[in-house]
């Protein structure tokens, strides 16, 4: 796996790239700006990018815009940000085209490296990686609008776990139910959403991000 890495701190960006590399990854780009970040991306066309939200110089979304003007260019490329701050307006522009995989970690919660390992391959198949607290603050203003306004209680519960990237295993687990019981929360959630049949795993996205964009 290809990964590109955008993170203006030295010893933050060193460590994720010897981080990824002892798993197995290929570090493409490691860049602290948001014109490296592109020029990268459009050069070498990795498997995942991991982006910082502000970057230099202004210090407040240029690794973002960067990522999202290389998505324009390369159609569902996948995005994961790594930031500090639950930015909610940036959030909703890369969840907004709906296509590729996304996630979105909170620095100081990502407390495990594999945690962070696999949230990379996650988004990097094309899933979700949304922290507990992002989905939280996107979710305060969707709560009595648009199809999510018809999910029941435990339908929300099992999306937002889904949102987080959990399988039908660990949701079940968390939520002390059976996987026979999460597949027909799961199926009556794409029926509630409108999401026509086709592959599983990409009307589980698709089901996240129309429910985390409202």
């Amino acid at each position: 796996m290809r990964v590109a890495i955008a993170e203006d701190l030295f010893l933050l960006r060193d460590g994720l790239t010897r981080l990824l590399q002892a798993h197995g990854m290929e570090v493409t780009a490691a860049v602290e700006n948001g014109e490296e970040l592109l020029a990268a991306l459009r050069a070498d066309r990795p498997d995942v990018a991991v982006v910082d939200v502000r970057l230099p110089p202004g210090f407040t979304d240029e690794g973002l815009r960067a990522a999202l003007t290389a998505r324009q260019e390369l159609p569902g490329l996948p995005v994961l940000v790594l930031s500090q701050y639950v930015e909610q307006l940036y959030a909703r522009e890369l969840l907004a085209d709906g296509s590729g995989g996304v996630g979105y970690l909170l620095k100081d919660r990502v407390l495990d490296g594999s945690q962070f390992v696999d949230a990379v391959r996650r988004v990097a198949a094309g899933g979700t990686a949304m922290d507990p607290e992002v989905i939280g603050r996107l979710l305060t203003h969707n709560a009595a609008a648009g199809p999510v306004a018809s999910l029941t209680p435990r339908e929300r519960e099992v999306l937002a776990l889904m949102a987080e990237g959990r399988s039908n295993a660990a949701i079940a687990q968390q939520l002390v139910i059976t996987e026979r019981a999460v597949a027909k929360h799961t199926a009556s959630i794409f029926v509630r959403l409108d999401l026509q049949p086709s592959d599983d795993d990409n009307r589980r996205v698709l089901a996240v991000l129309a429910y985390l964009n409202g």
